[in-house]
């Protein structure tokens, strides 16, 4: 009897003896390590640099393709209705402003009395932000001057259309497309006509040669004597026209546009050589229609 008490007790202890050791088997958990820690915050911060590199990116994106700045920049239109005066040769002042274009750009009138940056049917919608005018005078190359409106339109993007409509004085909304390019550095100071006589003098050999013109209406005038380069055995002239209304100039059947963007036109043209008469057409924009005039020059030495 005794005998099978032990043996129950003996059996109990080892039962107890091995449970417990089954229970140490089990691996415990390990604490978090400093290098795992570590990891974990590399890839925290890495989650957070990529947010702010996106958004950066997406900054970058809206931003301006130029520097900030003052440029001359052509403006082109989906037709004849909508077009800058003929004194700007259909550009504009560009300026660029903390990533931001805006335009300015000179009508031929006061007919157009609003513009709106989008489509003419969101310009008519109640809280519509319209685009108002600005006085601006032009002289024309007959020497009178008459005061026109101009706008300032902002830029969205060069080199690609985008849609303005304007408002007229019959309270009409027309779609237009427009498109800002080739914007080159600009400054109203050195653009005026004396820096480009400075510039002229620092590009010519010292030449110089009476000029002679007869054609056209005879009011038209150009300076004498005239700046001459002699190059590669070629002549070229300076000309330079009382009126700033001439767009271009056509010799020996090559058109040349004007070197100058302010003052009276002036034109860089070949001429045949010296004492002889020879022709040429310059276009005038002072008129209600371009009218191309046929003049005759004469180059004395």
């Amino acid at each position: 009897m005794k005998s099978n008490i032990v043996k129950s007790i003996v059996a109990i202890t080892l039962g107890a003896v091995l449970i417990a050791g089954c229970g140490k088997s089990e691996a415990p958990i390990a604490p978090a390590t400093e290098e795992t820690s570590t990891e974990e915050s590399a890839e925290e911060s890495s989650e957070v640099l990529t947010e702010e590199q996106s958004e950066e990116s997406a900054q970058e994106a809206k931003a301006a393709p130029i520097e900030d700045g003052t440029y001359l920049a052509s403006f082109d239109t989906d037709g004849s209705m909508f077009h800058v005066n003929e004194v700007w040769d259909g550009k504009g002042i560009l300026t660029v402003k903390d990533g931001e274009m805006t335009i300015h750009i000179v009508m031929p009138s006061k007919n157009t009395v609003n513009l709106f940056y989008g489509l003419a049917e969101d310009a008519k919608k109640d809280g519509a932000v319209l685009i108002d005018p600005t006085n601006e005078e032009v002289t024309y190359d007959d020497g009178t001057s008459e005061e026109v409106y101009a706008f300032d339109v902002p830029v969205p993007v060069l080199d690609e259309e985008y849609d303005v409509a304007l408002i007229g004085k019959k309270q009409v909304w027309y779609d237009h497309k427009v498109k800002v390019s080739n914007p080159e550095p600009y400054d109203a100071e050195a653009e005026s006509p004396e820096a480009d006589e400075t510039k002229a003098d620092a590009n010519d050999n010292g030449l110089t040669a009476e000029v002679t013109l007869t054609g056209g209406s005879g009011k038209a005038t150009v300076t004498s004597p005239a700046k001459i380069k002699e190059a590669d055995g070629k002549i070229i002239a300076t000309i330079e026209w009382s009126s700033p209304h001439y767009d271009y100039m056509i010799v020996d059947g090559v058109k040349y546009m004007p070197v100058n963007t302010e003052g009276n036109s002036v034109f860089e043209i070949p001429i045949p050589g010296y004492n002889e008469d020879f022709t040429v057409i310059a276009d005038t924009v002072a008129m209600s229609k371009p009218h191309e005039v046929e003049y005759v020059l004469n180059f004395k030495k």
